[in-house]
């Protein structure tokens, strides 16, 4: 995003400041934010769900990298063009300094693989514009969560960090001076002057991490703004409405995304609230086979079949464990782990005080039965690419569909994962009928017997009968959240959306209708479903969900109200921050953003309606 938004900046507690002051950087390995003071407040290393280095994001103690002019300024962000490399402008009465920010994802390939073989590196450039400021810096790292306040010594260019099982060198070329608190510099940069700092990370098992000469810093740098410029140049062939917005959101999916297993993680952040001071705190540092579909069509829309290709391979991989006593499960570490335990941290006060913070996410136990349409619907997306798949994923694939056709008649937790009592999930019975849908499509490529391929249509009938019947509700003129129910649930709109009923059949017509109009705020956003009726189990309230009002826009597209549809999208894109990244709900008394951020269902919600209204403002064949 090229936007530069100026804001005045004084101190604050950065474990309470907006979320939306914070941009993202990752190497495809890790990510961290940085606020728009300068400041580290995220970063895990090595991998996205690695317990953090810095994590002043959720408490003020735990942690943080700032380098920012010691006296007032204002401040302006953007990425540098078709890049996740942050650049951060200060102006001040003395002078102009730009402060570039990347985590290093290693050699300019071309843009074939992004991040292959980072030095897991954080990089931080100073460059005087104009005048000279007196500039501040302030590094306390403190690893696994902040449990760790480790013993810095000063060596030859840098500052080392030992303590628990992380390494870390600091490169930087001013003086420091030490406290118990953690390491200090005080510096002034001119005009022409460019000063390279750097974070190394290793381990005890590792090569140890060590100072870095300046040029060679300088030299990585570019290597990393070349290497994100190739991939975009490769793989971004986009060109309809709201183009800037979509090519932004698929670098930011390529940036949630683990090399090399090819998983994306659904947020690089655990426990920001989505309801401040609530309990509804989330690790999100994992992926969900329920984002599988929608995650494929954007990663085609917005990045390229390789992506989407990676994407399956790693859930064809992580997934097989079917068994009769236990289902598909929903989510998986980014390598592929299945257990995935929660866990508090008692000693974080949390994003303005909102606790508990979790790490690990126990709805990796629950059973979702939608799980099977989203998983089969992302291999029918790549249905050219089956022909090479092994046996056993074929095997598996099958079993799904089975499986789904067996149990598509039972209880579940949900699309939402509510921890109150399962329930008969309008959601999950129309993704069981996607699974059996998606296999028969795919019956050839998958080498199903012909008399397993009449059985899947029996049973797609009878759930199609079935929802149909128990899902509709005279009395609310909608379809609702789960048989019996009177309340809506912005999942309903996805049945259009994966062909159960075309978008203009007057029941969808009605819920698409019921929905932006009884299911939304002041502001015309949409909530997942209204908590005050206890379907979750959880105390407290939450923000409208940005993905529901995409997913609102795109079924409006497919319904041919394309205006409409335009003006739903603008709406929930509006809440871009000013480098162009989404959380996952906007709170509704105050506009603020919300969630873990930054979310990647929000941007594959933005990807997909974009697409939808493309399509629907493309003129009829004659």
């Amino acid at each position: 995003m090229d936007c530069m938004v100026s804001t005045p900046f004084v101190g604050a507690a950065m474990s309470s400041i907006a979320i939306a002051d914070y941009a993202l950087i990752s190497d495809r390995h890790s990510a961290a934010l940085i606020s728009r003071e300068g400041s580290v407040d995220w970063l895990c290393f090595p991998r996205f769900d690695s317990p953090s280095v810095f994590g002043r994001l959720l408490d003020e103690e735990a942690g943080h990298w700032s380098i920012r002019p010691s006296a007032s300024c204002e401040v302006s962000r953007r990425y540098v063009e078709r890049t996740m490399v942050l650049e951060t402008t200060f102006r001040t009465a003395s002078g102009t300094v730009v402060l570039t920010d990347a985590l290093l994802v290693g050699a300019d390939n071309g843009g074939h693989r992004l991040g292959v073989g980072v030095p897991r590196l954080l990089a931080r450039r100073v460059f005087g514009v104009d005048g000279e400021v007196p500039m501040e810096m302030v590094y306390r790292p403190r690893p696994e969560y902040g449990l760790i306040a480790p013993i810095l010594s000063a060596t030859p260019g840098g500052v080392t960090s030992r303590g628990g099982a992380e390494w870390l060198v600091l490169t930087t070329p001013t003086a420091m001076s030490f406290t118990d608190a953690g390491a200090r510099a005080a510096f002034t940069v001119r005009a022409g002057e460019s000063l390279y700092f750097g974070m190394h990370r290793s381990t005890l098992e590792e090569a140890p991490a060590h100072v870095w000469p300046q040029e060679e810093l300088a030299g990585r740098l570019e290597s990393t703004i070349g290497a994100w410029r190739s991939w975009s140049d490769l793989h971004q062939a986009y060109d309809g409405p709201w183009r800037d917005l979509v090519h932004h959101s698929g670098r930011v999916l390529q940036a949630l995304s683990f090399q090399p297993s090819g998983a994306i993680v659904a947020a690089a952040t655990t426990s920001l609230p989505e309801g401040v001071g609530g309990e509804r705190n989330w690790d999100y540092r994992y992926t969900w086979v329920r984002d599988a579909s929608l995650t494929m069509e954007a990663l085609w829309v917005a990045a390229c079949p390789d992506e989407a290709q990676d994407f399956f391979s790693f859930l064809a991989t992580a997934a097989p464990s079917l068994s009769k006593e236990r289902s598909l499960q929903i989510m998986f570490g980014v390598g592929g782990e299945h257990d995935l335990s929660e866990r508090t941290l008692p000693h974080l006060k949390g994003w303005r005080d909102s606790r508990p913070v979790r790490v690990g996410n126990g709805a990796w136990s629950q059973q979702q039965i939608d799980v099977y349409g989203e998983l089969l619907d992302a291999a029918h997306r790549l249905a050219d690419q089956l022909e090479r798949i092994d046996d056993d994923t074929r095997r598996f694939l099958i079993a799904c569909a089975d499986t789904a056709a067996e149990r598509w008649t039972e209880k579940d937790q949900g699309i939402w994962e509510v921890r109150g009592e399962p329930r008969h999930f309008l959601y999950s019975k129309v993704m069981c009928w996607t699974a059996l849908d998606r296999a028969m499509s795919l019956a050839d490529r998958l080498g199903a017997p012909a008399d397993k391929v009449v059985a899947w249509r029996r049973t797609c009938e009878e759930i199609h009968d079935t929802v149909l019947r128990e899902g509709w509700s005279e009395d609310v003129g909608a379809f609702t959240q789960y048989f019996g129910s009177t309340a809506l649930d912005a999942s309903n709109l996805m049945m259009p959306i994966v062909g159960f009923l075309p978008a203009d059949d007057p029941r969808m017509v009605a819920t698409i209708d019921a929905t932006a109009e009884r299911l939304t705020d002041d502001a015309g956003l949409v909530y997942r479903y209204r908590t005050e009726g206890g379907v979750d189990g959880l105390a407290g309230e939450e923000g409208t969900f940005l993905l529901c009002t995409f997913w609102l826009a795109q079924a409006m597209a497919l319904a041919g109200q394309t205006e409409r549809a335009s003006g739903v999208f603008e709406r929930a894109a509006s809440y871009v921050n000013d480098v162009g990244l989404l959380a996952e709900e906007v709170d509704p008394a105050t506009g603020e953003l919300l969630g873990n951020f930054p979310q990647a269902f929000s941007h594959i919600g933005l990807v997909n309606a974009a697409w939808a209204i493309s399509q629907a403002r493309r003129p009829v064949a004659a």
